[in-house]
C-alpha cells in the first residue's frame, strides 16, 4: 500500500488536472491541490479558434471541469485565482498569493508538479494594453475578443505571424466575413513545415482571400488613442480595426528559474524519464518542459495539448508513489486549413538537415477516393526515411480528412521500428465511398 502523501499541482490547463487527477486515483489516501491563477481550469486550447468561427458555440463548451466538478468527480481540491509566487525547496513549501483576497498563504508539500504551460511571444511596441490587440492563449483571451467583437465593428483584421495559430485564426476571421492579411518575417507561410506544404498554404490563402505580406524585416504599430489602426510593415502601411499576435510560444517557467531548477536550450525545465526535475520531489509536465524527440535522440520542445495530458499522468503517477516512465516523443499533429488539413508526424526535412541526418525523401499526390466517387481529392503525401536503414523519420500530408490517419500510420511504423518497404505490404482497407483501391502509404512504399 501506497503511504499518504501531500501533493500540490501548479497550474491548470492540460497537464496540470490530468496529474492531479491520476495522483489521486494512484494514492487515493493523499491529500491532491491544484492551484491555477485564471479564472479556469482544464480548458480547451486547441478549440479557441473555433469559438471564435463560430464552429464551437461558446466557450464554456470547451471548459471540462469546474473547481467544484473536478472535486467532485476527481477528490482533487482546485484553488482557482490563486498565483504561486514562491518556491521553498528546503522547506518544501510553496508561497500562493490569492488574488481576490490579496493574502498570501504557505502550503507543505511532499511531492510538487509543475505544470505552468507557456506564455505567447511578444514583439516590442505591441503593448497588451492596446485595446485591440489581442492573442489567443488561453479563455481569458478568448472572452476579451469575443466582447470586443460585440463592442467593435471589426471589418479589417491582421493576424501577425503565420504558424499553426496564426493560419486557424485567419480561417475563423474569414468566416465572420472579416479582410485579413497576415503578416510574417518568413517569405512563406507555414515557414516550418515542407516547401510544398508552404506553397499549398499560401494557394489556400489566395483562394480564401487572406493577403500574406511575408519577408517583413520591421514592424511597428500606429497607434490612436490606445488601439491600434495600422501598422508599418517595412514600406507599406495597411489600415486595422484588430491585430492578433500569434508569432510562437515559449515555456512559462518564471517559477521554476527563480527556485533554480534546470533548465535546457529551450527554456524548457530538465526532467528525467519519470518526469523528475534537478529536485526529486519536484516534477514536471506539459509545455513547461523539454524531452526526448525519439527520431533525433535528443531534447526538444513538445508543445501540444496530448502530449500534456499525457505526460501528466506520468508525473501523477510517479508523484503519488508509483513508477511511470515517460517515452521519447514521436511528434504527431494536424492542423485545418480552410478546406483541407495538413498532418505532420516525426522531424520534417527542415529538421533533418539541422540535425545533420542523412535521408532521402518520396512524395505522391493521388486522389484519396476513386475518382468516380463525388467526394474525392487530391491527397499529397512526403515520406522522409533514413538512407542507411530505410527507417522512417518523418512524413507530411495534405488533403481531406484521411490525413490524420496516414499520420497515426506512420507514428506506428516508426514506434515499431519498420522500414520505409514496409509501407507496400500493409493490406489496407478499401470501399469507395471512404478509401482508395490504392492507398497512398503503399504507393509510396513503393515508389521509396
Amino acid at each position: 500500500m501506497i503511504s499518504p502523501k501531500r501533493i500540490l499541482v501548479v497550474g491548470g490547463n492540460a497537464a496540470g488536472p490530468a496529474a492531479a487527477a491520476k495522483a489521486k486515483r494512484v494514492n487515493p489516501n493523499a491529500t491532491v491541490l491544484l492551484f491555477e491563477e485564471s479564472n479556469f481550469i482544464s480548458t480547451g486550447t486547441c478549440e479557441m479558434p473555433y469559438v471564435v468561427s463560430g464552429d464551437i458555440r461558446d466557450y464554456e463548451d470547451i471548459i471540462s471541469y469546474s473547481p467544484e466538478s473536478f472535486l467532485n468527480k476527481k477528490g482533487v481540491q482546485v484553488f482557482i485565482k490563486h498565483r504561486v509566487e514562491d518556491i521553498d525547496r528546503r522547506k518544501k513549501t510553496i508561497q500562493v498569493l490569492d488574488l481576490i483576497q490579496n493574502k498570501a498563504t504557505e502550503f507543505v508539500y511532499d511531492s510538487l508538479i509543475l505544470t505552468t504551460g507557456s506564455r505567447a511571444l511578444t514583439i516590442p511596441g505591441f503593448n497588451n494594453d492596446l485595446k485591440n490587440l489581442f492573442h489567443l492563449k488561453n479563455v481569458s483571451d478568448l472572452i476579451r475578443l469575443q466582447k470586443f467583437f460585440k463592442t467593435a465593428n471589426v471589418k479589417k483584421a491582421i493576424v501577425i505571424g503565420s504558424g499553426y495559430i496564426g493560419i486557424e485564426t485567419a480561417d475563423a476571421l474569414i468566416k465572420k466575413g472579416i479582410d485579413v492579411t497576415i503578416i510574417d518575417k518568413e517569405s512563406i507561410p507555414f515557414p516550418a513545415s515542407e516547401t510544398e506544404i508552404s506553397q499549398r498554404v499560401s494557394a489556400e490563402l489566395q483562394r480564401n482571400s487572406v493577403q500574406f505580406l511575408g519577408n517583413v524585416k520591421q514592424i511597428e504599430p500606429i497607434i490612436r488613442d490606445g488601439a491600434i489602426i495600422g501598422l508599418k510593415a517595412d514600406d507599406d502601411e495597411i489600415e486595422c480595426d484588430l491585430v492578433l499576435l500569434t508569432i510562437g510560444i515559449m515555456p512559462n517557467n518564471l517559477l521554476a528559474e527563480k527556485a533554480k531548477l534546470e533548465l535546457g536550450k529551450f527554456g524548457g525545465i530538465r526532467v528525467d524519464k519519470k518526469l523528475r526535475t534537478s529536485d526529486s520531489n519536484i516534477y514536471a509536465a506539459g509545455d513547461n518542459i523539454e524531452f526526448a524527440n525519439a527520431i533525433t535522440g535528443k531534447q526538444d520542445y513538445f508543445p501540444f495539448a496530448t502530449y500534456a495530458y499525457n505526460f501528466g499522468h506520468v508525473a501523477g503517477t510517479n508523484a503519488a508513489g508509483e513508477v511511470l516512465n515517460a517515452n521519447p516523443v514521436i511528434k504527431n499533429v494536424s492542423v485545418k486549413i480552410f478546406d483541407s488539413f495538413c498532418s505532420s508526424v516525426g522531424i520534417n526535412s527542415i529538421e533533418a538537415n539541422e540535425n545533420t541526418m542523412h535521408f532521402n525523401t518520396v512524395s505522391a499526390e493521388v486522389p484519396n477516393l476513386v475518382k468516380v466517387m463525388p467526394e474525392s481529392r487530391k491527397v499529397y503525401g512526403k515520406i522522409i526515411f533514413s538512407k542507411e536503414n530505410r527507417k522512417i523519420f518523418g512524413a507530411v500530408f495534405w488533403g481531406g480528412k484521411e490525413v490524420s490517419g496516414y499520420a497515426d500510420l506512420i507514428a506506428s511504423t516508426i514506434y515499431s521500428g519498420q522500414t520505409i518497404d514496409y509501407l507496400s505490404k500493409i493490406p489496407y482497407n478499401y470501399t469507395p465511398p471512404l478509401s482508395p483501391f490504392v492507398n497512398l502509404l503503399s504507393i509510396l512504399g513503393r515508389k521509396a
